[in-house]
């Protein structure tokens, strides 16, 4: 293509985009035989506090109309772009940054349609973000399929960072009650803030680095890891768990230990003894779930450190329930019947400040935290406000590892 021709379409393209030039200055620029490139300087103005120089930002400038794509990295709050074809663009900014407090978020913002056709242009670029939680539920599947089978329940976890996390010893629970209820317990007054509440609890095995979760890399944890679709279960189950990396085992015969890694069980009433109950099972209404760690050095032993245990002072009942310190929770999901339901919430708001729903039970339905973005490799980078009204979509047909997210390499079925 001519140059001339290629300044005309460029012309044109600003004019359909209403931008006013007046017909002697299009005169002036129809008449240049050469097209000189462009020097341009791209700053960001981030509206959160904190990131005085961001690092781990790039720009990415596509002018369709020519194809034409740059890509640079930024390394501060402004980047120069010499040699640049006049023409329209569209800006888009997006990474992975520490703040000055070394939290990891995810940045993004643009322009589109923005004409760059003048030599020394500054364009300023408002810069939005979200904090990422390293460690999260992605994806839960709790109300079950039709007629009435609750076995294929899933929890997945993901790691949400850019470091190897490990799942060793991190605890998973579903607080106390199992279902969103405004008739709520009453716990210990010196308690407040302190703690939530469970009536059985579990953890991941592993003596520290045996589970590693790369970047990227997801773990589906179970109810019960088989492929729920046999006709020996249910083949109205929209999921077949066989590749789950683990599951919540609890020695019934009639549902078979899986090849899948066992949970390892913690607490129930007061014991590390599972109990009579023949499955272990969250809510079909909707749990409320959390994962968490313990420091190293914090003791946590909710069966024998007495102080750990409490009743609900609110019923006779004398039913033991582990406290769980809300210091220590990496990230918590509130689920409940319907939108209405989040007054009866069982989780503070500093954990979630919302609730999310499938609106019914035996729909096979679930939820699925947002996709906000995506590492180099395509895997997801996921919302997390510690608000599930606003960081789930809800009502998805579940789907493990949705969006491409990774399996480890210890999964079993790659052994």
């Amino acid at each position: 293509m001519k140059k001339r021709n290629c300044l005309k379409r460029i012309i044109i393209s600003t004019l359909l985009l209403g931008i006013f030039v007046n017909c002697s200055s299009f005169n002036d620029i129809l008449d240049t035989e050469k097209v000189e490139p462009l020097r341009t300087e791209i700053k960001i103005k981030i509206e959160l506090e904190g990131f005085d120089s961001p690092q781990g930002l790039s720009i990415v400038l596509m002018n369709y109309l020519e194809n034409i794509r740059i890509e640079k990295e930024f390394s501060g709050l402004s980047v120069p772009l010499d040699s640049l074809i006049p023409g329209i663009y569209t800006i888009t900014i997006s990474g992975k940054a520490y703040d000055n407090q070394g939290q990891l978020y995810y940045l993004n913002g643009g322009l589109v349609n923005q004409p760059l056709i003048k030599n020394n242009q500054t364009v300023e670029i408002t810069v939005s973000g979200l904090k990422i939680s390293p460690l999260v539920f992605k994806e839960i599947y709790y109300a079950g399929s039709a007629p009435n089978y609750f076995r294929d329940q899933f929890y997945e976890i993901y790691n949400n960072s850019d470091s190897i996390l490990y799942l060793d010893g991190i605890y998973f629970a579903a607080l106390y009650p199992s279902a969103a209820t405004e008739n709520k317990p009453v716990w210990p007054a010196s308690d407040e803030n302190k703690y939530v509440y469970t009536d059985r609890l579990w953890k991941f095995p592993g003596t520290g680095n045996q589970y590693p979760l790369k970047p990227g890399e997801c773990c589906v944890v179970s109810q019960f890891a088989a492929n729920h679709q046999l006709n020996i279960y249910n083949p109205n189950s929209p999921v077949d768990c066989s590749s789950s990396e683990f599951e919540f085992n609890m020695n019934n015969k009639n549902f078979p230990n899986q090849p899948a890694y066992d949970m390892v069980h913690v607490f129930y009433n007061g014991s590390s003894a599972m109990g009579t109950v023949p499955q272990y099972l969250t809510s079909v209404f909707g749990g409320a779930y959390v994962i968490f760690k313990i420091p190293e050095n914090v003791p946590y032993d909710p069966v024998n450190d007495k102080s750990l245990q409490t009743r609900n002072l609110a019923s006779s009942s004398t039913t033991l329930y582990a406290k769980i310190p809300i210091q220590y929770v990496l990230d918590g999901v509130e689920a409940g019947h319907n939108e209405t339901m989040v007054k009866a919430k069982r989780m503070p708001v500093v954990l979630d400040a919302g609730m999310t729903y499938v609106g019914g039970t035996y729909n096979s339905l679930g939820v699925a935290r947002k996709k906000i973005g995506e590492n180099e490799d395509g895997t997801p980078i996921l919302q997390d406000t510690n608000n599930s009204t606003d960081d789930f979509d809800r009502g998805l047909r579940p789907m493990l590892r949705r969006y491409g997210a990774k399996m480890p390499s210890w999964n079993h079925t790659l052994q």
